[in-house]
């Protein structure tokens, strides 16, 4: 693959970031075409957009940086060289969710309805955002022998080299793009606000959760050195999007 996409004399443009940028382009994009079946204006999902961006990337890193401290306590400037990869979407979640929440308590805008206006949006960004951990060698699976394998063998790959790998970066991009379909589906027959957020919640979960047993890089231990630190946060934001799915069906059940 090619982490270093061009370069000229000392400047470089890294395919990874060049990816994370289209991601969020492709995730506005769409937001935008969605938020008129729901009646938002384009430029209220732009400023929550760039809200989100910034807050997203601040929790992505940090959560990565916790998980591989080791990697930067002898140089703690590379903490800010995004460019070069390493970035968690649960940490990028909590922190984009949390920049959001404030954003929309500000503006008085409806959290859950605003949730499922955005939630296609990024599960489809994130298909595209992936395919900078492809070209990066970053996220990469454990060896294996299937026919689907890669293998990394330019030296400025994050991932191992000349060893076949399960290919869970592209097992992501697939299972993110699925995920857009689904949710879109849903949308359109959605029973109350938020059902279309909370879908992205438990189906992105399911699904991460068990790449993640194909993944090879260090993952951090969560429970019983069985799962790891983002199944565990997985499993947690998985079951609290049940239970709140559960108390809006019985409270529109119980209101008719």
């Amino acid at each position: 693959m090619h982490p270093i996409l061009l370069q000229a004399g000392s400047l470089k443009l890294y395919t990874y970031g060049l990816f994370v940028a289209l991601g969020f382009i492709t995730a506005i994009w769409f937001t935008k075409r969605n938020a008129k079946f729901y009646g938002v204006p384009n430029q209220m999902v732009s400023d929550l957009f760039f809200t989100v961006l910034i807050s997203a990337l601040a929790g992505a890193r940090i959560l990565y940086v916790l998980i591989n401290f080791d990697a930067y306590r002898e140089n703690l400037l590379d903490i800010f060289k995004i460019w070069n990869g390493g970035l968690v979407f649960f940490g990028g979640f909590i922190g984009g969710a949390l920049g959001a929440i404030i954003f929309l308590r500000i503006k008085k805008m409806d959290i859950w309805k605003t949730a499922d206006v955005l939630s296609p949006g990024l599960a489809l960004g994130h298909s595209v955002g992936r395919f900078g951990c492809l070209f990066a060698g970053c996220c990469y699976g454990k060896s294996c022998t299937l026919p689907i394998a890669l293998t990394f063998t330019n030296p400025d790959s994050l991932a191992p080299l000349n060893i076949p790998l399960h290919p869970t970066q592209l097992y992501m991009i697939a299972s993110n793009f699925v995920l857009f379909l689904i949710l879109l589906a849903i949308q359109r027959r959605k029973r109350f606000n938020g059902m279309v957020f909370l879908s992205y919640i438990m189906l992105y979960s399911l699904f991460r959760s068990i790449i993640e047993f194909y993944r090879g890089d260090f993952r951090g231990n969560f429970f019983f050195d069985f799962l790891s630190l983002s199944q565990g946060i997985g499993l947690l934001v998985s079951c609290i999007a049940l239970i709140f799915m559960i108390i809006k069906l019985r409270s529109r059940h119980g209101s008719r």
